[in-house]
């Protein structure tokens, strides 16, 4: 066999292999949604509509004309789906979405490094590319291209209301029972960077780490427990964080809303774990609104907890 015939194979061999060995990540570019499930979908548009002020700019219809799900927008790349029919035994959260700038090659990335993905990302109905997966602890994580024909860029510029209690979505919580699990998704594979734990108070274990998209500024906050919680005790632990420039004119603004006349739950400002204000709301079915400011009351970060995870059961 002659030198040039060895070369050559190896060669092949070589180029067969570089694929899968120099598959480069996508970018992930932000936190698109949080989907959850109410009971009634009239209540949830009084409370995320007409309250935190985010309009509906489409939803989508089941095939008897009933409504599938609806979504509120809260600027150009992020929005909260709302899905009707939660049953009193269920989880409130539906999925986590992540936006990227390329669906099919972050599936193939994932399948190549082992993480079971369908077969190709899709066409959904509102003409994005989409594939979904599961995380360590069975949540559904959504992965979504913005295609320039889809519904999301076809209302550009549109439905960007004024009344709006917040601009942007900070970061999306979600319960973890394993952090080290978890970590091998949300790290290894994902490029998600830890920023900061905490303590809830009169605990000796981590209650909470931030995980930073790589790249943006939003982020994913594991909420730690060694016993998961019910499904039917999720909602303040799954929420949605929406960022306000200034606590108290968000909440001067809640105050003089008509539908405050609803809202029978206090409203109370507080400085969390991490030294930043911050008031919590609950939608209709007791699903969790965090509005939090961006910076810390003392202009610092916070100390990092040097606490042991929870030992899971």
């Amino acid at each position: 066999m002659s030198f040039k015939i060895i070369l050559a194979g190896f060669l092949c061999i070589a180029l067969a292999a570089f694929p899968l060995a120099a598959q480069k990540r996508p970018k992930i570019l932000g936190v698109g949604h949080m989907a959850i499930f109410v009971s009634d979908v009239e209540k949830a548009r009084g409370f995320y509509r007409d309250w935190l002020g985010f309009q509906e700019p489409f939803d989508l219809k089941n095939a008897d004309g009933s409504l599938s799900l609806t979504f509120f927008k809260i600027n150009e790349n992020q929005y909260i789906e709302v899905f009707p029919g939660l049953k009193p035994e269920q989880d409130r959260l539906n999925h986590i979405s992540f936006y990227t700038d390329d669906a099919e090659g972050l599936r193939k990335y994932l399948a190549a490094k082992g993480w079971q993905t369908p077969a190709k990302a899709n066409q959904v109905r509102i003409g994005n590319t989409s594939f979904n997966v599961k995380d360590p602890d069975g949540h559904t994580v959504e992965f979504t291209q913005y295609e320039p024909k889809g519904w999301t860029r076809r209302e550009q510029g549109k439905f960007l209301s004024d009344a709006r209690i917040s601009t942007r979505m900070m970061h999306v919580g979600i319960i973890v029972g394993d952090a080290l699990a978890s970590m091998k998704f949300y790290t290894d594979l994902l490029g998600l960077k830890e920023f900061w734990r905490g303590n809830a108070r009169n605990t000796d274990t981590v209650s909470w780490i931030n995980m930073r998209l790589p790249d943006s500024e939003d982020y994913v906050e594991y909420m730690l427990y060694s016993q998961m919680p019910a499904p039917t005790q999720r909602g303040s632990q799954h929420h949605i964080c929406l960022e306000v420039p200034d606590i108290e004119k968000a909440l001067a603004k809640l105050e003089a809303n008509p539908y405050r006349k609803t809202y029978t739950r206090p409203l109370e400002i507080r400085t969390g774990v991490n030294q930043r204000r911050q008031l919590n709301l609950f939608d209709p079915d007791g699903t969790r609104i965090e509005l939090m400011e961006p910076r810390t009351v003392t202009g610092q970060p916070p100390p990092s907890s040097t606490s042991p995870l929870p030992r899971k059961q």
